[in-house]
């Protein structure tokens, strides 16, 4: 089953380089918020027809992370059975359920591959298929590996992007996630009308003001680029909904800027890594609106005694250090992990451009992740 809605994609231009789509993610969020209806719909047919009970997130790289957010999104306003989990670990290791209470056509496994050649998702799709269970992709391209073994497959409204590391894949693939679980809330009555209209309107809101995000984010970049790129380790630090963001980060700064990169929970950095911590060091610490908030403004405290490159990603109010990134953008916490990602991109992109690392170009010349398209 393909659900496409008939619509050619606004001229949406970017210069082919990891920089030049992390520009685009302005325009791209809009594009996509625009027209939900493609990927949301077809979603929710599937979600409210079979009377889903457990959804389960596929994924690697970029989509693994999505997945985890995708996980968080349905648990928490959806108010229903989800789980992340890495395809191969899963298709050798896992069930669906343990428990034995569920039926195989309340289950649906949600494979998102932004290319559509992940090898190990397409592996644990057409296993899933096999199997008897409800299978969904999103994915850039409809006519990809991944559709072959998948009941429903949904346009990913990222259009190209024809470097190695995504960016602009992963906001599109965020918010695309999370407009698919506010609607199910919706449908559900877990979310009332004026709930679901508020959602929709603080998403908007976001997406319009989001070439501040942007020119924010660069600059709390280059005010702290010195330290940034001479460091010897980089720690991504988060909580609640941002331990995503942080091990998106970890893998697009391991991807583009090429030093030691680790994210960690923000509790566990404290079990055990700090004993490494040194000054030359950059600790990234990033805010969501959660519970531990406080705490964690009390760890940076901490981390400071140690090394002077503690910074802090958050929208909330947090004072006036150069080194941290309060946006002057205000939104909800499911909708923060679109911006707190952003920094980190540049991290990456332009870190990389500045000690002259090309990211277009992937040293590692061996096929082992991707069918080739």
């Amino acid at each position: 089953m393909t659900f496409q809605k008939n619509f050619k994609e606004d001229s949406i231009m970017a210069e082919p380089t990891v920089l030049g789509y992390i520009k685009e993610q302005p325009e791209r969020l809009k594009y996509v918020f625009e027209n939900k209806d493609v990927f949301v719909k077809p979603f929710v047919d599937v979600f409210t027809k079979n009377n889903i009970k457990k959804v389960i997130f596929f994924g690697s790289g970029t989509s693994y992370n999505v997945s985890i957010l995708g996980t968080y999104y349905f648990k928490h306003l959806v108010g229903i059975d989800a789980e992340y989990q890495y395809p191969t670990v899963f298709k050798n290791y896992e069930k669906a359920d343990w428990s034995g209470l569920l039926k195989k056509d309340e289950i649906l496994y949600v494979g998102i591959s932004q290319s559509g050649t992940s090898i190990s998702t397409c592996e644990v799709m057409k296993y899933a298929k096999q199997e008897g269970y409800h299978t969904l992709a999103i994915t850039g391209n409809l006519n990809s590996e991944i559709t072959k073994y998948v009941d429903t497959k949904v346009h990913l409204l990222v259009g190209d992007e024809l470097t190695p590391p995504e960016t602009k894949g992963y906001t599109t693939s965020v918010i695309s996630v999370y407009l698919w679980a506010v609607e199910c809330a919706h449908v559900k009555g877990v979310m009332s009308d004026d709930e679901y209209e508020k959602a929709l309107d603080e998403t908007k809101k976001l997406v319009d003001q989001f070439q501040t995000v942007v020119d924010e984010s660069e600059a709390w970049y280059d005010r702290n680029r010195t330290t940034i790129v001479n460091s010897d380790r980089l720690y991504f630090l988060g909580y609640g909904i941002d331990f995503a963001t942080a091990i998106e980060a970890q893998l697009k700064v391991g991807e583009m800027l090429r030093l030691p990169a680790l994210g960690y929970e923000i509790e566990e950095y404290s079990h055990g890594p700090t004993m490494a911590i040194s000054k030359k060091q950059t600790i990234c610490i990033i805010g969501s609106d959660e519970a531990e908030f406080e705490h964690s403004v009390d760890f940076s405290k901490s981390f400071k005694k140690y090394t002077d490159r503690v910074h802090f990603i958050t929208c909330k109010d947090l004072g006036n250090d150069p080194r941290d990134c309060v946006f002057s953008v205000k939104t909800n916490k499911y909708l923060a992990p679109l911006m707190f990602t952003v920094p980190f991109q540049f991290v990456a992109a332009k870190g990389a451009k500045d000690i002259g690392i090309d990211t277009a170009i992937n040293p590692f010349d061996e096929n082992l992740a991707h069918y080739k398209d």
